[in-house]
């Protein structure tokens, strides 16, 4: 795979968990990378982990001024963007019974309008590129499967999808590719939360028998950046060790016999 080392990338969501992975996926390969999240303490701390001239940046995805100075910040920093990494998101469980007209608002604001507000933002930059890359998390969660407390989370993510068939289209004339992964059940500190019940519960549905790393999030996130593919836009890689395959939980007991 190829890599371009003085290349820059931004990381919304970069403090933890898969952000957090993608950045320093991106920073190995020899990106600059701004790490951004909305506490500015915390993708510091990111950024003088990952090394490689990272840089931290506070900022709220879902309102315009913050991923406006943002964009402004990388082009500043690093003379600017050639790979956003739309990844922020928030996954607040409530059931539909229970589940306010807020807590809708905010995971849409957050996780499909932030998206919509990054991509924006870094539209200029991205077109002065010449090569620009946008590469959303989105999520098996969905797109392909759901889980009870998380109907506006599907929602966010299965919208993202859309956006980013149409924004492919537009922007493919500006030679910027749009694409996304599709995480699967990823440990990080949000499922370490959930419980060793549902974690031991997931692996085992899973046919590779175990929860993916933030690596394997990162990984796919370096091709759809990489050189090897430019010609791809407007799709997705599920990273989920094959979780969403088996048609039943018979299924795997056969793959065992």
């Amino acid at each position: 795979m190829t890599y371009a080392t003085s290349r820059t990338a931004i990381v919304t969501g970069g403090s933890k968990g898969i952000g957090k992975g993608i950045a320093k996926g991106f920073a190995d390969a020899g990106y600059r990378v701004l790490v951004v999240a909305r506490n500015g303490a915390e993708a510091d701390a990111v950024a003088a982990e990952i090394g490689g001239g990272a840089s931290g940046f506070a900022a709220d995805v879902s309102k315009l001024a913050d991923v406006r100075a943002m964009a402004a910040a990388a082009v500043e920093r690093f003379g600017g963007i050639d790979v956003l990494c739309a990844n922020a998101g928030i996954f607040p469980a409530a059931k539909l019974a229970d589940m306010t007209e807020a807590d809708f608002d905010l995971v849409m604001d957050v996780n499909l309008k932030g998206a919509f507000l990054s991509v924006q933002a870094c539209l200029p930059a991205l077109k002065a590129s010449k090569a620009g890359r946008i590469v959303l998390t989105s999520s098996i969660t969905g797109p392909i499967t759901g889980y009870p407390g998380w109907s506006h989370y599907g929602a966010s993510k299965a919208g993202q999808l859309g956006f980013m068939r149409t924004a492919a289209i537009e922007l493919a004339p500006f030679g910027i590719t749009v694409n996304a992964v599709m995480p699967g059940n990823i440990m990080t500190e949000g499922m370490a939360g959930v419980g060793q019940d549902y974690i031991d519960k997931t692996a085992a549905s899973v046919p590779m028998k175990r929860l993916g790393v933030v690596a394997d999030i990162a990984g796919a996130a370096l091709y759809f950046a990489s050189d090897v593919a430019n010609y791809v836009t407007g799709q997705t890689i599920v990273v989920d060790g094959g979780q969403v395959l088996p048609e039943n939980t018979g299924a795997l007991d056969a793959m065992e016999g």
